[in-house]
């Protein structure tokens, strides 16, 4: 199953075919699935914690998240922006990433992820969290990193 979150679209149903979810408020019950995927999301979500609670939450017991997003191994995360009284306060110039998977303007990035990824979620109740390099040259001309965190 694959979901996308859509702005003014209820949390749970479809929009052209393709389920709606919020990473931060997710839909489907507790422990309802073995392995949970994203690619290039957690930066652009308010509170990347509370996501990563929420995915831990739908993880069954020992199930694995696997995702990607921009990071820097050389730096820590910065935080870019964050909410207040519902509106973005920006802590560094705005930064968008483009979202080809839709129709939508670009995205602002919350975040610019670091090294310390893995004590995010280990923070967030993960057991353990491990980066992952790719031994293969590019794919699609990309080369990142992927994260893999187990329940």
């Amino acid at each position: 199953m694959s979901s996308q979150y859509v702005a003014g679209a209820s949390p749970g149903s479809y929009v052209d075919g393709v389920r709606v979810e919020d990473v931060e408020r997710l839909t489907f019950a507790s422990d309802s699935f073995d392995i949970c995927t994203s690619t290039e999301v957690f930066e652009h979500v308010t509170d990347d914690r509370r996501a990563f609670r929420e995915v831990l939450r739908v993880l069954k017991p020992g199930g694995t998240l696997v995702f990607s997003v921009p990071i820097d191994l050389d730096a820590d995360t910065v935080e870019r922006a964050h909410v207040v009284d519902g509106r973005v306060v920006h802590l560094a110039t705005p930064e968008y990433h483009r979202d080809p998977a839709s129709r939508h303007a670009p995205i602002l990035a919350f975040r610019n992820y670091g090294r310390d990824i893995v004590d995010r979620l280990v923070d967030a109740g993960f057991s353990s969290g491990d980066i992952v390099h790719p031994s293969e040259g590019p794919w699609f001309g990309f080369r990142r990193p992927v994260i893999v965190a187990a329940k």
